[in-house]
């Protein structure tokens, strides 16, 4: 009798616990957000995670009542700032602008990353998709895509190309550029977009294959020609421009951007961000400043969200193994 009582006693006392806990949870809940959410871009200002970043935190700050902070970390292609989320309290208050080059791209070329690719966060939607978008320096004398190539290949190793760093989606696209219109360039790596793209109006570079959300302001205001986009089909949004794949056979490569917030999140804390940002993402308003930049919002579920990264994770090691892109670790 006196063991069945003591059994009975560590039960109650166990439930008393559970019960503690659960209402903290639901409590924490209901409060969330209660001060401002940190979203971590590892990209300079200006460039494409950074627009995009930029355009749906004001949108969310005013459902939730609190500021969405961006904090851009740019350097090592998105690591640092990975690192940072990943390593940051999953309370949902450290957030993390997730990029083709951390989950399709690194986890092909880096065995070493700082962080599990795979255990190291839990995802909320996906922002946009973009085809790329070829940008040159204006006093170059190449006009179109096909005149590059041809310029390329009588000048062996004296075209160069910027990128947003190494292992970006802009170093893979110049490798596959010059892997299928087998030609030979140099690459130089930056710290992210914007300043990538400055060196090429400046004419310290040739070219950049980028997103059109950054390079689309130098675009528009005719600092830089556009040769063309990188997929298989011209882009709607930008239909004057040909396909790469019309000059260079077989060329196809873009880019995408998605949410991301430190493993152990709660699910009711992803689910309320995955509310407000696929709600912002649905927004006319929101959808015409993004398509505006040639991207195409999209606003899925984190499963969907998870399988379009698998999928684009081996396509692109493909492509990797292709061109023998080596990333010490």
């Amino acid at each position: 009798m006196g063991d069945l009582m003591k059994q009975t006693k560590k039960i109650g006392c166990s439930l008393i616990v559970l019960a503690a806990i659960c209402f903290q949870t639901i409590a924490c809940a209901q409060s969330y957000p209660n001060k401002p959410i940190r979203l971590v871009v590892g990209d300079a200002p200006g460039g494409s995670p950074d627009t995009l970043g930029r355009i749906l935190a004001q949108k969310v700050s005013e459902r939730v009542g609190q500021p969405v902070v961006i904090d851009n970390k740019a350097g090592a292609s998105g690591i640092v700032a990975a690192e940072i989320v990943a390593k940051a309290p999953a309370d949902g208050y450290t957030l993390l602008l997730n990029t083709t080059s951390l989950w399709a791209i690194l986890p092909n070329l880096k065995k070493n990353l700082p962080y599990d690719n795979n255990k190291s966060f839990v995802h909320i939607t996906q922002i946009a998709t973009a085809a790329n978008v070829m940008v040159i320096n204006l006093k170059h004398p190449a006009k179109t895509l096909k005149e590059l190539v041809q310029y390329g290949k009588a000048n062996p190793g004296k075209l160069n190309y910027a990128s947003a760093g190494i292992a970006s989606p802009a170093h893979l696209a110049g490798e596959m550029l010059g892997l299928y219109a087998d030609i030979k360039m140099t690459h130089v790596a930056y710290k992210g977009a914007g300043p990538a793209l400055l060196d090429v109006i400046a004419g310290n570079v040739d070219f950049i294959i980028t997103s059109p959300i950054a390079a689309g302001p130098h675009m528009n205001s005719g600092r830089v020609r556009a040769l063309g986009t990188t997929g298989t089909q011209r882009n709607p949004a930008l239909p004057d421009l040909p396909s790469m794949s019309e000059a260079v056979s077989g060329y196809d490569i873009s880019q995408s951007w998605g949410l991301s917030a430190p493993a152990g999140t709660p699910a009711d804390v992803i689910q309320l961000l995955h509310t407000e940002f696929e709600r912002a993402l649905k927004l006319p308003d929101v959808q015409e400043k993004i398509r505006s930049t040639g991207a195409l919002a999209i606003g899925n579920s984190p499963q969907a969200f998870e399988s379009f990264m698998a999928n684009e994770r081996k396509r692109l090691g493909e492509v990797i193994a292709k061109t023998g892109i080596v990333l010490s670790d």
